[in-house]
This record gives C-alpha cells, sequence and structure tokens, in this order.
C-alpha cells in the first residue's frame, strides 16, 4: 500500500502515490483510477490537481528529481564526500527493497517518443547529477569531461545493478572506474 495520509493535502496524497506506483510498477502500467483510488482522493479532485496524465508524470519526475538529488549529496556527504563516496552511496539504493532503477531512464524508455517533457525532464536531472559529481573533483582543465564520463558509468551501474541478481558487480566497477578516473589514467 502506498504511504499517504489523508491528513496531507490532496495535491500531495496523489503525487505521493502517484511516484510510488509509477516508480514501483511503471508509468503506462498505472492508470489514473488506481492513483486515485489509492491516494483516497475523488476524482474531481484529482483533475483540479492535475489536468491529465501527462501533468502527472512530469509533476512525478520533478518530485523525484527532488528527492533523489536529496538522497545523492546526503549520502555522497555521509561517505566522505569525495569521488570515492559514489559507489557505497549508489550501493545503498541498489540494495534497498524498493530499487527499480532510475526513474528517469525508465520513464525515458516507456515514454520519450509520446511525452518530450520526460526527454526535458531527464535532461535536467543528468545535468545536476553530473554536477553533483563534478564538485566532488579536484578542479581541473579536464574535471567537467571526467564528470561527463563518470555520469556515464553511474548510467551503466544503475543500469546493470538492476538486472543482476545481485548489485555486487555493479558496485564494484563503478568503484573501479571512479579510482581511473580520480587518478587522471581515463
Amino acid at each position: 500500500m502506498t504511504d499517504t495520509t489523508t491528513a496531507a493535502p490532496p495535491r500531495e496524497r496523489i503525487l505521493r502515490t502517484a511516484h510510488d506506483l509509477f516508480y514501483r510498477d511503471g508509468i503506462r502500467a498505472t492508470g489514473i483510477d488506481r492513483v486515485i483510488a489509492e491516494s483516497g482522493v475523488a476524482k474531481v479532485t484529482f483533475y483540479r490537481q492535475f489536468a491529465s496524465k501527462d501533468d502527472l508524470i512530469v509533476a512525478f519526475l520533478e518530485f523525484r528529481h527532488e528527492r533523489w538529488m536529496a538522497w545523492f549529496t546526503e549520502a555522497l556527504a555521509r561517505h566522505g564526500g569525495t569521488v570515492a563516496a559514489i559507489a557505497p552511496a549508489l550501493a545503498e539504493w541498489f540494495r534497498g527493497d524498493d530499487y527499480r532503477g532510475c526513474a528517469f531512464l525508465n520513464s525515458v524508455g516507456e515514454l520519450a517518443a509520446a511525452l518530450p517533457s520526460v526527454l526535458e525532464a531527464t535532461r535536467r536531472h543528468k545535468q545536476d547529477m553530473t554536477a553533483a559529481v563534478a564538485r566532488l573533483m579536484r578542479p581541473s582543465p579536464g574535471r567537467a569531461r571526467r564528470a561527463r564520463a563518470l555520469a556515464l558509468a553511474i548510467d551503466g551501474a544503475i543500469v546493470q545493478a538492476q538486472y543482476l541478481a545481485s548489485p555486487d558487480a555493479a558496485v564494484e566497477s563503478l568503484a573501479f572506474v571512479t579510482k581511473a578516473l580520480e587518478k587522471g589514467i581515463a
């Protein structure tokens, strides 16, 4: 069951419900009627908050971006605030019971052709993630390029952790890449 309370405003209940359902079950597989039922709002209340499912999808991605980036920056700091913090921070996420990969990459796979705003939200999310990675690196002329390369490795690890029986190989490979990039080998 989705974690919502009737004390929360309707928009928040709808958004939290949609977040949980879209991330867990997929956007296309989750109908508006299910979001309405599980959030405990009336259909008219839903449509007062979101004119369409597309509007809800965009709001979901914005909500997910804020939550994930807050978690990511906090986890990086908790693990030392250096490039070496990336692998253990992501390992926490990969090992979570609710891990279903990157909500943005999943959304692109489901909806990019039909809903261009999904691509826009994903690009912004990945740019912000890359900027967070760059802030972990020592200033240097190649820092932006190394941050983009590491962001690509992060996305690869996210996808690999989604289909492997255990995320350990993805975490180990990501740790190897972070060490190589930090040493300037790559």
